[in-house]
């Protein structure tokens, strides 16, 4: 096999683990274009390897993604950035292969938004261990030769990571979607018709709400509302469809139900452009959590896998 056959095929043996090693960056790093730069920066270190000392590329592109993870978690930029309250992870659309995988109930709360966001909590090291172990199932001593780290030191990590995102998360399991789809349909037809009291049943007792305010806050700081009174004027007020609303986002948006890395959700859809997400947390029948998402760098992925999937009927035809 001549040169250019070999380059060839070792490029085609990078494709065929392309998705995996994108779901891996973006759950170590919640955010779609982070991780594709990622798995990139890793393609340029399988080019220049010498490939045939190369026992297994799976473990060895695996352990670059990671490292090449860990670094941006531990650069300047991204602990500015994640410190001053500015970020939310970038939401994907339930059918993106960066999801994956998916089969068991801890793959998919691993990509859930209320987990990624939990995991910002998390050390670099205690992020890879818990993602690394929950998401795809790789053994301790596989973890180890990952990290660079001891096999003790892996478990260890994995107890602290999982002992903090256990003590915050918020009750639940996987909702019924049926269930979950009649609940979003309920709470956005009392949110549009300013039914305060329909608004406030709908959440839990300790419901939030976050919101990117499309980027456009103060330092571009998330917005937060922290009691169910809160959250119910800030739904009344927000989602009340008005003139200068509509001048702001540049049109009169369709609003579509949709699953969201597992949860649902409700876009904003003008055109075939998503101009807005929000996803709820349900818990027990009531809403816990909101997030929502309209910073347009944050929906570009979300828009183009919404470009190819397959409409239903909106909730709202025009808003």
């Amino acid at each position: 096999m001549d040169s250019a056959a070999i380059d060839r095929f070792d490029t085609s043996r990078f494709e065929a683990g392309r998705n995996r090693l994108a779901s891996l960056a973006y759950r170590l790093l919640g955010s779609a274009a982070d991780a594709e730069d990622a798995v990139q920066d890793a393609f340029l270190h399988w080019q220049a390897a010498d490939r045939q000392r190369i026992a297994v590329p799976e473990a060895w592109l695996t352990k670059v993604v990671t490292n090449l993870c860990l670094d941006r978690l531990r650069s300047a930029r991204a602990r500015r950035e994640r410190t001053v309250g500015a970020w939310l992870p970038e939401p994907l659309l339930d059918g993106d292969p960066m999801l994956g995988p998916a089969d068991t109930f801890e793959q998919r709360e691993s990509v859930s938004l209320a987990v990624l966001t939990l995991m910002e909590r998390l050390s670099p090291v205690e992020r890879a261990v818990y993602v690394l172990r929950e998401a795809f199932s790789h053994s301790h001593a596989e973890i180890a030769g990952i990290l660079d780290i001891t096999e003790s030191a892996s478990q260890q990590h994995l107890h602290r990571a999982r002992r903090r995102i256990t003590a915050a998360r918020r009750g639940g399991g996987e909702a019924d979607p049926a269930s979950a789809r009649r609940i979003v349909e309920e709470f956005l037809a009392a949110a549009s018709s300013g039914r305060t009291e329909r608004l406030v049943a709908l959440l839990t007792d300790d419901a939030t709400a976050i919101s990117d305010s499309n980027g456009a806050g103060p330092a571009k700081t998330l917005l937060r509302y922290d009691t169910p009174q809160r959250v119910a004027a800030m739904a009344r007020a927000g989602f009340r469809p008005t003139p200068a609303k509509r001048r702001l986002v540049g049109g009169t948006p369709a609003i579509h139900y949709a699953s969201v890395n597992g949860a649902p959700a409700i876009l904003f859809v003008i055109g075939d452009q998503v101009i807005g997400a929000v996803t709820f947390d349900i818990t027990g029948g009531r809403i816990a959590t909101m997030r929502g998402i309209g910073v347009p760098t944050r929906l570009v992925r979300l828009t183009e896998t919404w470009q190819q999937h397959e409409r239903d009927t909106p909730l709202v035809a025009q808003w």
